[in-house]
Parts: C-alpha cells; sequence; structure tokens
C-alpha cells in the first residue's frame, strides 16, 4: 500500500489530489468554480489524525472557502516545484503557507524523494567525500542523515547546514516572488517532548525569516506541542497500530490555537 493512502492514520480518511499535481491532500477534490484561499504547507497543515485540521477550523470562522492543501511528508521540494501546487496557490485569493523544514530539500549535498520530501535517496560526490566514513547505503531518511552527521564532533556538519540554509532561502523566495497573492507565512514550533523539549531537527532561523518576509504580507508564529496527553489522543483518529505515530503529531487543541492565531490576520487582509 502507498503512503498516501494509508498516510493519515485515521479510518476511511479521505485524500485527494488535482490536476497537474502529484501530490496528496486532505479531504474529498473540491470544486474550484468559486473563489477560495488555501492552507498549504506539510503534516501539520494536512491535520494527519485529527478530523477538523485548522483549515476546516478557519473555513468556518472566516466564512470564506479554504482549500486544504497540506500535503504528507512535504518539504521544500514539494511545495516550490510541484507545478499542480503551484497553480493552485497562484489562482487563489490568499495563501497561508506553512513554513517548510530545513531538511527535506535536495541540495549540493544530497538528493530527496520529489514528493515525499522525508526520504533521503542519495548523498553526492560531495558528501560522500565530505564524509568518507559514513556508508550513506544505511540511510533512508534525512533526519536519520543530519544525526548521523551531527555524531562527528567537528565543523563539517555546518557547511552542509549553511548549504541547506541558503538553499531554503533561495527555494522559498523564488516560490513567494512567483505568487500574485498575499501569504501569510505560518511558522510553527513544535515542541516534540511533552515535557517541553525542542525536537533536534535544526530550526530555520529568524534570519532566513527575514531573508523572505519581504515578499509575504505576514509572519505568524504559533508555538505548540504534539498530542501525547491521554485527554487529548483519545480525540485523534488512528488506527490500532498507529497510536505511537499520533502521540508525535498535533492534536485538536493545537489546530485550534494555530486557527484562532490566523483569524486575525486573515481578516486584517479583507
Amino acid at each position: 500500500m502507498s503512503y498516501h493512502q494509508s498516510g493519515s492514520g485515521e479510518p476511511g480518511h479521505e485524500v485527494c489530489q488535482y490536476d497537474g499535481s502529484r501530490l496528496w491532500f486532505w479531504g474529498a477534490r473540491r470544486v474550484l468554480d468559486q473563489p477560495y484561499m488555501v492552507c498549504a504547507g506539510g503534516d501539520e497543515a494536512f491535520g494527519r489524525f485529527v478530523e477538523r485540521p485548522f483549515a476546516t477550523l478557519l473555513e468556518e470562522r472566516t466564512d470564506r472557502r479554504v482549500l486544504n492543501l497540506g500535503c504528507l511528508f512535504s518539504g521544500v521540494d514539494a511545495l516550490c516545484l510541484d507545478s499542480g501546487l503551484f497553480d493552485l496557490l497562484k489562482r487563489s485569493e490568499l495563501c497561508v503557507l506553512q513554513v517548510p523544514g530545513l531538511l527535506g530539500q535536495t541540495n549540493h549535498f544530497y538528493r530527496v524523494h520529489p514528493r515525499r520530501n522525508d526520504r533521503f535517496l542519495e548523498p553526492t560526490a560531495d558528501l560522500a567525500g565530505l564524509y568518507p566514513e559514513i556508508d550513506f547505503t544505511e540511510v533512508h531518511f534525512v533526519r536519520h542523515l543530519m544525526t548521523c552527521l551531527q555524531r562527528f564532533p567537528d565543523a563539517r556538519v555546518e557547511v552542509v547546514l549553511d548549504e541547506l540554509r541558503r538553499n531554503w532561502i533561495r527555494q522559498v523566495s523564488a516560490l513567494l516572488q512567483r505568487l500574485d497573492v498575499p501569504v501569510i507565512l505560518l511558522r510553527l514550533q513544535v515542541l516534540r517532548d511533552p515535557g517541553g523539549a525542542d525536537h533536534p531537527e535544526p530550526d530555520v532561523t529568524d534570519a532566513m525569516i527575514e531573508e523572505v518576509l519581504p515578499f509575504c504580507a505576514q509572519c505568524v508564529d504559533v508555538t505548540t506541542q504534539v498530542c501525547g496527553q491521554p485527554d487529548e489522543i483519545e480525540d485523534m483518529l488512528f488506527g490500532t497500530l498507529h497510536q505511537p505515530m499520533a502521540e508525535h503529531m498535533i492534536g485538536p487543541a493545537a489546530h485550534r490555537a494555530i486557527a484562532a492565531a490566523l483569524v486575525g490576520p486573515i481578516q486584517n487582509l479583507n
């Protein structure tokens, strides 16, 4: 079974595609015969394991048609290089764009899957030369790759991170400049540990946001944490085998907080 069929983890969850795109999005395909705004991004925008993602909540609270274009496992490459997604964004009245993470992008040092950007495909000769002691055939995900690089206490990892930051700025800036619609950047800081510890994945920095902010209408920052509390996990939708994954996703309360933070900025752009 392919990842888009089982990806949401909830029984009977519906996903769809739109013309020109190979990405899979949340919910049933909608007829695009009326004006709409979009929420685009990764797992959080998609709303994995929840019944009402923040895009759905925004549709209710803003009285606007909102298209959920969140896509599981997507990063910079899926958001910036999928022509069908770009067409959907460009035709919208307003775009809420979840800031993509740093690792899910093909760059000078490694290649990722064009749609499932969490997948590490292969290193370039430059990365193999920079880290001759690593057997990259055993690496299949970008987070695992970064963990492998960070095991060596030297400056080489900063060379890779500098390339990722430069490429991120280049790709995201190019996307925003091509879009002729107002864009609200949604910068989520998701605390992956119930105690409040940050996830070890390298962050998109304030300096990077400053580089792309001139091409946006606004940036909204929201800090939340993954579901894991027993009282909230009961409100999430997942199959029997998916509870460990569900505990590492944001839950309904987080989606309500995100929607609440976005309502004002969206209404101010009307």
